[in-house]
């Protein structure tokens, strides 16, 4: 029953809009490694730019789950709401724990990961081997034309 809770609590938290996160006018921050700054919404969007993580950024619109925002008055563009959040992070580690982050990245809070840990001990290896995973967007891209699948936004 935990299990299945937690799973549910999981799907809701990452089926979310921007919209229901964001508000604009706000602060928000990189909360990934490195988030790409598209000149429009989708993923196959001429990418302007990288933001690294805690990059502070205001929230300028929302569509859908992509999230316009202004860095500085030379970098503006639509990045993915969920590399963004409302907590101040900090790639040192001064606003939010290694742990934190490292949970985050994982798409896990501490609350989740305790449900999850009293199960016994995990392993995340396997899951740490795909993220080292890196494909281009050309390679994605011609993938899906060869497999005549759909393209996405």
């Amino acid at each position: 029953m935990k299990r299945c809770l937690i799973s549910i609590v999981f799907v809701v938290f990452t089926v979310l809009s921007a919209e229901a996160q964001f508000a604009r006018g706000t602060t928000v921050y990189v909360a990934v490694k490195s988030a790409a700054v598209k000149s429009s919404t989708g993923f196959f969007a001429r990418t302007l730019g990288n933001l690294a993580q805690g990059t502070a950024l205001t929230v300028l619109q929302i569509k859908g789950k992509w999230v316009e925002g202004r860095v500085s008055s030379s970098l503006t563009g639509w990045i993915a709401g969920a590399s963004l959040t409302t907590r101040r992070v900090s790639a040192s580690g001064r606003s939010a724990s290694a742990g934190e982050l490292a949970l985050a990245g994982k798409g896990f809070s501490a609350e989740i990961e305790a449900g999850y840990r009293q199960d016994g001990d995990l392993d995340y290896s396997r899951i740490d081997a795909m993220e080292a995973i890196t494909i281009s967007p050309q390679e994605l891209q011609a993938f899906l034309s060869e497999g005549h699948l759909f393209m996405g936004e």
